[in-house]
């Protein structure tokens, strides 16, 4: 899996896409929250639940099923009193975006049994077809040597998009509020 911190770009660059009118405070917090959510399946192994169960580590927390439910549940509960459409397909999108990411950012490692991403449909665990991301250790690992690797090839595969991502939403943002007429009064 990436670490948490390859998992929350994709948060922080969606809002950097869209921008803080589209995305307020919460709902960011709700992304993170979102991003990070599944990988609480690991309480699994304290239960004696295996890996490779359904119900084990990248099994159903990380399938775009469970993704879909928790971000349709969060974007219930966070809609403004007067949502514009705009507003609503943007959180919504935004959330979705988010909870999914997780199961496919660990789809994109080198390690692990893959994520049980077609979950009710299949129990099967998928792996992108290209794997560049290292895995990450657990635990105080990821403070080593193997952690150092983890983090560089996160920046390169993870990071650099989101960064390109995130400067593409400021400046076409840029672009927009300057093209805006001044208001006479």
């Amino acid at each position: 899996m990436p670490s948490l911190i390859a998992h929350i770009a994709v948060p922080l660059a969606g809002r950097a896409l869209l921008g803080p009118e589209a995305i307020p405070r919460r709902v960011l917090v709700a992304g993170l929250v979102l991003c990070a959510l599944p990988d609480l399946d690991v309480i699994a192994f304290r239960f004696g639940i295996p890996y490779a169960s359904p119900w084990g580590h990248r099994g159903f927390t990380h399938s775009i099923a469970f993704g879909l439910v928790v971000a349709l549940v969060c974007w219930w509960m966070l809609r403004p009193a007067r949502p514009s459409r705009f507003t609503e397909t943007a959180t919504a999108t935004y959330l979705v975006a988010c909870a999914v990411s997780h199961g496919l950012l660990d789809g994109l490692t080198n390690g692990g049994l893959g994520s049980a991403l077609w979950w009710p449909l299949s129990d099967d665990r998928w792996f992108a077809p290209f794997r560049p991301i290292q895995v990450s250790p657990i635990g105080h690992a990821f403070f080593s040597s193997r952690g150092l690797a983890v983090i560089r090839s996160e920046a390169i595969w993870i990071g650099l998009p989101a960064l390109a991502i995130s400067l593409i939403g400021l400046a076409v943002r840029r672009r927009l509020t300057e093209r805006r007429p001044e208001d006479a009064t």
